[in-house]
């Protein structure tokens, strides 16, 4: 039987998708350049990673999931699994950002299932056996998905149904999202990472119908702020079995958890871009002018951490370590950087008051 959902427009979901649209239309008229885009996209990368991972029982801080990232810092105590989780979770990111380009595949879909579990762009199977979602702490059944023997048929059925979908165009792209997600979820076709893949698919098929925004915006932080919410909304109706009527459950308050954290989301990010660019771009060419290439290469750096030490300059533009040590000691003599912290083993670097406001 292939994928009918089931689910009502009511005058919260049309109001949210209006504000949806609008905010779309203020983030494409709103002048981002390069530099400023890139690291949008970064944070964004970096928060959608910190906090789906965090949904499924990650402890890492977002501080500590920027220095794992970033390969500035790893080996936290007992973490290495957590290390791992995040790792592959960016890795799958910056995979849905440069392939959203075509209709989604199973085979995409199972990429995306083996960057998160394994790093690797390497295709998954589904199970073959019987998974069950547990409360965490009762450690009670709340929910059989169904047989793996059935999990093939309804993966084929849901991937038909997302891209006959986004070609006709029917239905508004944040709602095919949102229904892709719930039955996503679902299936659970996967023994562990079906939330973690869900959510990058939901990202996939946004991006691919217009609405990734550039990448500089993260649904996950919604999610994770209102877990309870997204739980709830996921469980609709509290049925126990995919075989007692989840098929057919009314969808309609998922939909509205999902498009109000759309709408939400979107909201913030216009306005943040906003903010950014003006601190940028508000009468400040003449300054920009008179900075180098490098230099305005690391204003970007800047905007995502305040102090910085050498290697971080090296990794950033790129260069040997003893070069960036060349550039920062002209730049100090020019008054472009200020010395943060003066310890020789641990040394940092500010930006000077002049040029701090450019960013």
């Amino acid at each position: 039987m292939p994928f009918t959902p089931n689910y009502t427009i009511t005058l919260s979901i049309a109001q949210n998708l209006v504000a949806i649209e609008e905010g779309k239309k203020q983030f494409e008229s709103t002048p981002i350049n390069t530099t400023l885009l890139s690291s949008l996209r970064k944070s964004a990368r970096l928060v959608a990673t910190h906090y789906s991972t965090q949904i499924e029982g990650n402890r890492l801080t977002m501080e500590q999931v920027t220095e794992v990232v970033s390969q500035k810092k790893s080996g936290f105590s007992g973490r290495e699994r957590d290390e791992k989780e995040v790792v592959n979770y960016y890795k799958a990111l910056e995979y849905i950002e440069t392939k959203n380009n075509k209709l989604l595949t199973e085979k995409t879909i199972q990429i995306i299932h083996g960057l998160v579990l394994n790093g690797k762009k390497s295709a998954t199977p589904y199970r073959d056996g019987q998974n069950v979602i547990k409360d965490g702490l009762s450690n009670n059944i709340v929910y059989m998905p169904p047989e793996a023997s059935d999990v093939g048929t309804l993966m084929k059925e849901l991937v038909s149904w997302i891209d006959i979908s986004l070609e006709n165009r029917k239905i508004p792209v944040p709602i095919i999202a949102a229904l892709a997600h719930y039955q996503f979820a679902t299936i659970h076709p996967y023994y562990d990472g079906n939330g973690r893949t869900a959510r990058l698919m939901t990202n996939y098929i946004l991006h691919f119908g217009g609405y990734g925004l550039k990448g500089i915006y993260s649904l996950e932080e919604y999610y994770a702020k209102n877990l309870h919410g997204y739980y709830d909304a996921l469980a609709v109706e509290d049925i126990p079995n995919y075989y007692m009527g989840r098929e057919q459950a009314d969808l309609t308050d998922f939909l509205e958890y999902f498009i109000k954290g759309m709408a939400t989301a979107f909201s913030n990010i216009v306005e943040n871009s906003k903010k950014k660019v003006t601190s940028i771009s508000n009468d400040n060419s003449k300054l920009l002018r008179e900075l180098s290439a490098k230099q305005r290469m690391s204003l970007d750096l800047f905007l995502q951490q305040k102090e910085i030490t050498t290697n971080d300059l090296a990794i950033h533009l790129g260069i040997f370590k003893r070069n960036a040590a060349i550039l920062i000691k002209k730049w100090l003599e020019n008054d472009f950087l200020i010395i943060g912290n003066p310890s020789n083993k641990a040394r940092t670097y500010l930006l000077h008051e002049k040029w701090e406001r450019l960013i």
